[in-house]
C-alpha cells in the first residue's frame, strides 16, 4: 500500500523544509509541499522532523570476545537500532588467520539470517596478507559487496595485524576501490603496561584507561595516516575517542589526504571517572579505547562541527554485568570490552548536539546517516530523502524529554552507559523500505525482513560537502 507523510519538516544534509513524501514499492516516489493520494495511508508526521533513517557504520552483533559472546545478536541489536532511529548498520565480520576469507564471511551471514529487522551488510577484518589473501579479496568484493576493510593496531596476540599487513592492506583497497578502517592504538606499548600494572597489583578497572594513554591512540593514528599517504590510499579511523587522534586526522585532512574519522556517543557525554566508580561498577565502562578526560568532549565536538570529524558510530558491543564483564573482577585486562549503544546513538547526537547548538540539523544528518552511506557505497541508495531513494524514514519529535534507562531499552544487556541521563527527543516511528518497523514507539517488525546490502566500491573522487553552518545554530525543540 502507498504511504503519504504528511504535514512534517523534511530535513536532509543540505535543506530543511515543510512538505509531503508518497511511498511506492519501498521507494520515495514524490516529494511535494502539499501532496493528496487518495489510495494512500496517511502518516501524519505534524509537529516532527523527517529524517533519513540513521546508519550505524560501526556495530559488533552476535560476536565472540574475550572467552563469551555479545548479548546482542542480529535480531535484538536491529531491534534496539531500530527504536533508536537506525535503519541500517555495517557490522564487523572476523577472520581467522590461515582461513578462507569466505568462511569468515559465510559465519556472518549465518550469525544474521532470518534475525534482521533493519538492513544490513558487513565490513571484513584483515590480520593477514599473503597469496591466498590478495587472490580472494577482490572476489570477496565483487561476490559479496564487501569494500570495507578492517585493521586493527591493537590486541596484541588476538587482533593486532602488522605494519607491513596494513600497508599492503592499504595498497590493495587503493587498486580494487575499496575503503580502509583502523583501530588504531599502539597494541604492543599497551601490553607492556598491561603486564607492568597487573605486577604492581593495579588490578581495578581504571587501570583499563591508565594503561591505553591517548598518546598511544594519537601516535597509531599518526602512524597510518603516514602509511596511508605513503600508499596514495584511503582511511576511515574508527572510534576516535581524544584530541591527540582527532587533530592528527585534522592535519591530513588539510594536506588533501583521504582520511576519515568517527567518534561515537559515550566519548561525547561520557568520561574517564566513570572507570573509577565502585563496587567494581567501573567495569560497566571499559571498551577501548577507553573513556578519556573530559576536556576531549569539547575538542571531539569542535571537529565534528568543523568537519574534521564525520561521522558517529555506536560501537554497539553489549556484554551484561552479572557474568560477563565480571570475568574481570581482580584483573581488568579480563573485562570484555564494549558497551551497549546502539539504541541511543541517534538521539544522543540530537540531544546532545542540535538542541544544546553544538551542531546544525544538516550537519545531524551528515553524521548520523548520509556521509557514512557516501564513505561505503550505499548513497543515493540510503542515507537521504529523495526520489528513487529507498524509503528509510525516522518521523521524529524533538520536543518530548526522557531519560535513558536499562528499564526501557530494548537491548538483552542488563544495564545502560547511559542511565539517568536525560535527552532531548524521540524516534516516533520508523521505516524500513517503506515498511514499519517501530510504529508510534511500538514494534511491528518481522524479524529476517531486513535485506542484506551488496555495496559499491570507493570512489577516490569521494567528496564530502560539509553542511555549512548558519550564523547561529539553533537550540532546542521545532518552532
Amino acid at each position: 500500500m502507498k504511504k503519504l507523510i504528511k504535514n512534517g519538516t523534511i530535513v536532509t544534509a543540505s535543506e530543511t523544509y515543510a512538505g509531503d513524501m508518497l511511498i511506492e514499492n519501498g521507494m520515495i516516489t514524490s516529494i511535494a509541499v502539499q501532496l493528496d493520494v487518495p489510495d494512500a495511508e496517511i502518516v501524519d508526521a505534524a509537529g516532527c522532523y523527517v529524517f533519513p533513517g540513521g546508519i550505524d557504520p560501526h556495530t559488533h552483533l552476535d560476536m565472540p570476545f574475550g572467552g563469551t559472546v555479545t548479548r546482542d545478536d542480529f535480531e535484538s541489536g536491529t531491534i534496539a537500532a531500530a527504536f533508536g532511529g537506525t535503519t541500517t548498520i555495517i557490522d564487523f565480520c572476523l577472520t581467522n588467520k590461515g582461513a578462507s576469507l569466505q568462511s569468515a564471511v559465510d559465519t556472518w551471514h549465518a550469525k544474521s539470517h532470518d534475525k534482521a529487522v533493519i538492513d544490513y551488510s558487513f565490513h571484513l577484518m584483515i590480520s593477514e596478507i599473503n597469496d591466498e589473501v590478495l587472490t580472494e579479496l577482490p572476489l570477496i568484493m565483487e561476490n559479496e559487496g564487501i569494500t570495507s576493510f578492517k585493521v586493527f593496531m591493537a590486541y596484541k596476540n588476538t587482533f593486532q595485524a602488522d605494519d607491513g599487513t596494513l600497508f599492503k592492506t592499504l595498497q590493495t583497497a587503493r587498486r580494487e576501490g575499496a575503503l580502509v578502517m583502523v583501530h588504531a592504538e599502539n597494541g604492543d606499548v599497551i601490553e607492556y603496561l598491561i603486564e607492568q600494572a597487573l605486577a604492581a597489583g593495579q588490578t581495578d578497572p581504571i587501570y583499563h584507561a591508565l594503561t591505553r594513554p591517548p598518546e598511544l591512540e594519537g601516535e597509531a593514528t599518526g602512524r597510518a595516516i603516514y602509511l596511508t599517504e605513503l600508499a596514495d590510499s584511503q582511511l576511515y579511523v574508527v572510534h576516535v575517542t581524544c584530541a591527540d587522534a582527532a587533530l592528527k586526522i585534522a592535519e591530513g585532512r588539510k594536506k588533501g589526504l583521504r582520511i576519515y574519522g568517527e567518534t561515537c556517543p559515550q566519548y561525547l557525554v561520557l568520561d574517564q571517572s566513570d572507570l573509577e566508580k565502585p563496587d567494581f561498577e567501573g567495569a560497566k565502562y571499559v571498551w577501548s579505547p577507553p573513556l578519556r578526560e573530559r576536556w576531549n568532549q569539547d575538542v571531539l565536538w569542535n571537529c565534528l562541527w568543523s568537519g574534521s570529524l564525520q561521522t558517529i558510530g555506536s560501537d554497539q558491543c553489549s556484554f551484561d554485568f552479572n557474568g560477563q564483564k565480571e570475568l574481570g573482577r581482580g584483573d581488568f585486562s579480563k573485562i570484555p570490552n564494549g558497551g551497549p549503544t546502539i539504541e541511543d546513538r541517534f538521539s544522543l547526537l540530537y540531544s546532545e548536539g542540535v538542541a544544546k547548538g553544538r551542531i546544525s540539523l544538516q550537519q545531524f544528518v551528515s553524521m548520523i546517516s548520509t556521509t557514512s552511506a557516501k564513505l561505503f557505497g550505499m548513497f543515493p541508495q540510503k542515507g537521504t530523502l529523495s526520489i528513487g531513494s529507498d524509503a528509510d524514514i525516522v518521523i521524529f519529535d524533538p520536543n518530548v524529554k526522557r531519560t535513558l534507562s536499562a528499564s526501557t531499552h530494548h537491548m538483552r544487556v542488563d544495564y545502560s552507559a547511559f542511565e539517568g541521563m536525560e535527552v532531548t527527543g524521540e524516534p516516533v516511528s520508523v521505516l524500513v523500505r517503506g515498511e514499519f518497523v517501530i510504529k508510534n514507539k511500538q514494534f511491528v517488525g518481522v524479524p529476517g525482513s531486513g535485506q542484506y546490502l551488496h555495496r559499491q566500491r570507493f570512489e577516490t573522487s569521494t567528496t564530502l560537502d560539509h553542511p555549512p553552518v548558519t550564523e547561529k545554530v539553533s537550540s532546542g525543540g521545532m518552532s
